[in-house]
């Protein structure tokens, strides 16, 4: 019998996030399962160094992007997972993909349930997709949502 104990959501803080969770919300209930939150602070100290530019040094910088990744993943387990006990939360610093990959391992997910969708523009073709990365790479089943289909 088909197991599913472990969901990974990881969540981008745009409004596509509350478009998603309650599939996450359903599937957990469903199978019992623990949802697993995880939001990855892309590492911006591989885009400094040499810069003629005078800046906040990057690793402060993105301590203080973590710290505020913190606070908004707070806001939204506060917000909209009220009353829902079965969840953990994480927000790791890194790329994305690779982050989220890293965790379905470390923490035995069983299943990962993520956007088609997340940031656009300059953002996505620097970072490129990381919903296209982790579903060619997991070793576990991956639900996409399409946010902008979804009623």
């Amino acid at each position: 019998m088909l197991e599913i104990k472990r969901i990974l959501f990881p969540i981008d803080f745009t409004e596509n996030t509350s478009k998603i969770l309650p599939y996450v919300l359903s599937v957990s209930e469903k199978y019992d399962a623990v949802i697993y939150l995880l939001h990855v602070v892309e590492d911006l100290t591989k885009w400094g160094g040499g810069s003629y530019i005078p800046h906040i040094p990057l690793d402060q910088y993105q301590e203080k992007a973590l710290k505020g990744a913190e606070k908004a993943l707070d806001t939204v387990c506060e917000e909209q997972l009220q009353g829902y006990p079965n969840f953990q939360k994480r927000t790791l610093s890194g790329d994305p993909a690779q982050e989220i990959l890293k965790t379905i391992e470390s923490e035995k997910i069983d299943m990962v349930i993520m956007g088609t969708h997340g940031r656009k523009g300059l953002e996505h073709v620097f970072f490129g997709s990381v919903a296209e990365n982790v579903v060619k790479k997991s070793p576990v089943p991956v639900l996409t949502i399409n946010p902008y289909k979804v009623k």
